[in-house]
């Protein structure tokens, strides 16, 4: 019997065993249910650990806290006393140095919107918190990357510390933050360098990997020593991957300091968004998330700005006014702006009475948009909640009624149901399509019972089962010990449920994405239009993407769904239109002189030369989701997320930890398993 009949058999062997667990089995029963008397009390060691580190460090902690709160402190009130217009011609100087004068008219425009909408103090809070989070955050990321490029004993112990920090959510790095520092604007601060540290090291690693040994040569022909070869051989030819990952360190701050404005204290633009949503005001939590947006937007591009320009030589030959006109430009229109400040008083401070708030306006908007398209809006949340989101959470079994379906699920209906999976199954498998026969099985057992209901012994058996398949037995035992481990500490209820959603929405946001991909692929007007919308997308904070779904559709699991697919779908887009994009140019050429259609060339060539990078769409489409997954906890969902968030509401150390570690390890083996999955394809290929 060779390897691949072996691994069939297996399969049905472990979908026959789901079916007869849940038939023969009772809700309560050990393999169905993991018993709560059996689970590990891993909740209170851990509090008790965390309490007895504060009472020893917690002088040293506390202290540092009120070192640090100095600075933010100091910045907070020089931006405040700054006037707005020295703020925004600097900013327009910098824009102009980074991207030109689009960039630059840009960002005085948006400058100019936070503060005719009245939200400049907030703004510069924020602000206040990045300026200080990001030198810091890029320094420790430089470190930490040199210390990974120098040694491979460091980067064995580096690359997992880097996968745990960018895989636990955002709101667990709050929870020990706060019991260690106390409440404040310093939280944000320290839990923005963690998260946004980790880029910057993986970027300057790879950037002094990819030094030419060339360049190295060169410069040891010249007599460098290794501090010169470093410094000013390595480090100025790295320069536009180092800038790169001060980029995305720089909007991975952005983002951490608007979510860590979730614990209050901090009187910034993020407190005032999540203040509103709470309040389901529509129009002022829309005014506050465009400021936010409009920050973020304007950072990312002056920061991917400079990170593009590669212009060192033809800039050493320039003399020195020359060289730096934009920084001297923009240093004479701040004095001037400065100046006009103390004679123009509305320069100081803008007036209240020019404050230009439509709020009450949109929420008219709403209301009446709300009156007018109710009908579809409701139709559009029962279907889907009803006839989707709810049979893969509980089963058919549990979702057909009469006040759901509008009718009983009778044992006729039943079996019909059996019937129809068995035929379509068995119409795969003997028309040679094994994977697609097990797949309709496994689906047909999973939306009868739902996801949630379903025997862990025999999911963990089966996920470790696929492991072995996509990455031999030690992805088999790494996958093995996490699923166990969700078991034993007592979340795997929880952690199903952030699968339940997490999987429909990165099935949805797949294949919506994808074909959106590659529409903007072939036709190149899609293109131009999807692009300004992902990049919008992409640097928008999470809070933002939340508001317009909880303003139609009110708090729930609808709401939170389609907020995780607006922000996911956007690398399922990018992924598949840049693989289909990039393809050999002979292999197409080739395919085209043979008398391909146009169809032909694209799901026969195209598409299956291009599936690695698709699925490398699909691996970060996953990490978006369990990203977003965390934050759409504020509006109601249930699962790891709120678990999170419940550790972060009550100060309880050990359920907010081990539920974000939990949604780490469900999106660390989600990583391994597509990577494998990748990897095996490329070696079918090459």
């Amino acid at each position: 019997m060779g390897a691949e009949t072996g691994q069939r058999l297996l399969w049905v062997v472990l979908i026959g065993l789901l079916l007869m667990t849940q038939l023969l089995g009772e809700r309560g029963d050990w393999f169905i249910a993991y018993p709560e008397g059996w689970v590990v009390p891993l909740t209170p060691i851990l509090n008790g650990a965390m309490d007895w580190f504060i009472q020893w460090t917690g002088w040293f902690f506390r202290g540092l806290s009120d070192t640090l709160a100095v600075p933010v402190s100091g910045v907070q009130q020089f931006l405040q006393w700054l006037p707005w217009p020295v703020v925004m011609v600097l900013t327009a100087a910098a824009s102009w140095a980074a991207a030109g004068w689009k960039l630059a008219l840009f960002s005085t425009l948006a400058l100019l919107y936070m503060v005719v909408v009245g939200y400049w103090p907030e703004s510069m809070n924020s602000l206040s918190l990045v300026i200080l989070s990001v030198p810091l955050a890029v320094a420790v990321g430089f470190v930490f990357g040199v210390w990974g490029f120098r040694s491979g004993r460091a980067e064995k112990i580096i690359m997992p510390m880097l996968d745990m920090l960018q895989t636990i959510p955002a709101f667990a790095y709050l929870l020990p933050i706060l019991l260690l520092f106390g409440f404040g604007p310093v939280v944000g601060l320290i839990a923005s360098i963690l998260f946004a540290f980790p880029p910057m090291v993986r970027n300057t690693m790879l950037g002094l990997r990819r030094v030419s040994a060339e360049v190295i040569e060169s410069g040891l022909m010249s007599g460098a020593t290794p501090r010169q070869l470093f410094w000013q051989v390595r480090i100025p030819s790295a320069s536009h991957q180092l800038l790169l990952g001060a980029n995305q360190t720089t909007m991975a701050a952005v983002s951490m300091v608007i979510i860590a404005s979730i614990i209050g204290g901090t009187a910034d633009i993020g407190w005032e968004v999540l203040l509103r949503i709470r309040k389901a005001q529509f129009g002022e939590s829309i005014l506050a998330g465009i400021v936010i947006a409009l920050l973020a937007m304007v950072i990312d591009r002056i920061t991917y700005g400079f990170a593009g320009e590669d212009d060192r030589e033809s800039a050493a030959e320039e003399g020195f006014l020359r060289r730096h006109r934009y920084l001297v430009i923009g240093a004479g229109a701040a004095v001037l702006a400065f100046l006009l400040s103390n004679v123009v008083p509305a320069f100081r401070e803008w007036p209240r009475d020019w404050v230009i708030y439509p709020a009450d306006a949109m929420n008219q908007w709403l209301e009446n948009f709300i009156l007018n398209w109710s009908d579809v809006i409701g139709a559009l949340k029962t279907v889907a909640f009803y006839y989707i989101m709810l049979p893969v959470r509980v089963g058919l079994v549990d979702t057909i009624s009469p006040y759901s379906w509008g009718f009983e699920f009778t044992q006729p209906m039943r079996l019909g149901y059996a019937a129809l999976v068995m035929a379509l199954g068995a119409w795969a498998w003997f028309r040679g399509r094994v994977r697609l026969a097990l797949a309709i099985l496994f689906m047909g057992v999973l939306l009868y019972f739902g996801l949630t209901k379903l025997s862990w012994l025999v999911l963990v058996a089966m996920a470790s089962a696929l492991g072995f398949q996509l990455g031999g037995r030690k992805l088999a035992t790494g996958t093995l010990l996490a699923l166990l481990s969700l078991v034993l500490v007592g979340v795997w209820p929880q952690a199903m449920l952030s699968v339940y959603l997490c999987g429909i929405a990165v099935i949805i946001s797949f294949i919506v994405g994808g074909l959106i991909g590659i529409t903007a692929s072939e036709v190149p007007m899609v293109s131009r239009v999807v692009r300004p919308i992902n990049d919008t997308l992409q640097t928008m904070p999470l809070f933002v993407i939340l508001i317009p779904f909880v303003m139609l559709f009110k708090i729930g699991e609808f709401s939170a769904l389609l907020a995780v697919v607006a922000y996911a779908i956007v690398p399922s887009i990018r992924y598949t239109e840049h693989g289909l994009r990039n393809l050999p140019a002979d292999v197409i050429e080739a395919s085209t002189s043979m008398g391909c259609t146009r169809w032909q060339l694209l799901t026969q060539v195209k598409l299956p030369l291009a599936l690695p990078v698709i699925m490398l769409g699909l691996n970060q489409t996953i990490m978006y989701a369990i990203a977003m997954l965390v934050i759409a906890a504020l509006v109601g969902t249930n699962g790891l997320g709120q678990q999170v968030y419940i550790g972060l509401g009550d100060g309880d150390f050990g359920v907010g930890i081990i539920a974000g570690i939990g949604m780490a390890i469900i999106a660390m083996v989600a990583d391994r398993f597509t990577q494998g999955w990748n990897a095996k394809r490329q070696a079918a290929y090459s």
